[in-house]
Order: C-alpha cells, then sequence, then structure tokens
C-alpha cells in the first residue's frame, strides 16, 4: 500500500503543466475512473474498493458523466484526494452529492476539497501565470479547466 508521502510524489509528479490530468493521475496512484451516464440525482461522485473495476489498488471511482468537464474534473481531484488523505475511511464507498457532502465528516469533505483544489491549481504552476501577467480568474479557469468559481476561491477574490 502506498504511504502518504508516495502518494504525494505521485501528485507532484503530475503537475508538470496545466490543466492538471486528472485520469492518469488516479491511474497512476492505481485507481481507476469511470464516467457513468444517466446517473440518478445530484450525485457527483463515487469512490469505493471493487474487485472488479478497481485498479492496482483495488479502488474505483465513478464520476456523473453528466455534469460539464470542468466539474467531473474537480470531482476526480476530490475523490483522489479522498484516497489519499481517508482511504481508511472509505470502507463500501464514499458518494459525494452535489454539494461534495457525504457520509463523512464535514472537516473531511472541506479538507477533501481543499486537496482536490491543491491537485488542481498547485501554487506552483497559478504563481508562473500570474508572474508571466494572466491576472484574470475567468482566464486562470481556462487555463486549469476549472471553474471560475473554484479559481476565485483558490485565489481568494470575490467571485
Amino acid at each position: 500500500m502506498l504511504t502518504y508521502a508516495d502518494k504525494m510524489e505521485i501528485v507532484r509528479q503530475h503537475q508538470s503543466g496545466a490543466p492538471v490530468q486528472t485520469v492518469p493521475l488516479a491511474k497512476d496512484l492505481g485507481v481507476n475512473v469511470y464516467h457513468v451516464p444517466d446517473w440518478p440525482g445530484d450525485l457527483s461522485g463515487k469512490i469505493m474498493k471493487s474487485e472488479k473495476h478497481g485498479g492496482k489498488s483495488g479502488y474505483a471511482i465513478y464520476v456523473n458523466q453528466a455534469h460539464h468537464s470542468n466539474r467531473r474534473r474537480f470531482t476526480t481531484a476530490h475523490e483522489i484526494a479522498h484516497f489519499i488523505l481517508h482511504q481508511d475511511s472509505i470502507g463500501d464507498g464514499i458518494t459525494d452529492d452535489g454539494l461534495y457532502r457525504s457520509r463523512l465528516s464535514n472537516a473531511m469533505e472541506a479538507q477533501a476539497n481543499r486537496l482536490a483544489a491543491d491537485i488542481l491549481m498547485p501554487w506552483h504552476l497559478l504563481n508562473k501565470y500570474i508572474d508571466g501577467g494572466t491576472k484574470s480568474v475567468d482566464k486562470l479557469a481556462g487555463i486549469f479547466k476549472v471553474s471560475e468559481s473554484a479559481m476565485s476561491i483558490r485565489l481568494g477574490v470575490p467571485a
């Protein structure tokens, strides 16, 4: 089983340029990703152990295919964050609704959201673009393939 440090090193290896590719990252962590059509309600994503669908780690991430591609990327990063931070709490699965709420504590969901932002919008890449003159939220959001809302939160500016 990979340690936290091992997992974070794999994340860093995938942060050489924007946008960070979440599906290859998950695969390198040993987690398979599936985009699920016709998912009920506002479910965004789920991570679970799966003998049939799991990657080398035994885990699989399922993402609502109907959501916008930026949303699917954040959902995938959020579920990767659960794998990195909360693997021992996944049990038979963590399902996140549209607001990234699950049976886990609010603190654990907030941790997963923060790490998802760190994965998708690492400061070393953001600063490279900002220092190069790209400062608008919408342009940065486009480069990193995240929502303007996510980028605003990351930069600490009003949406």
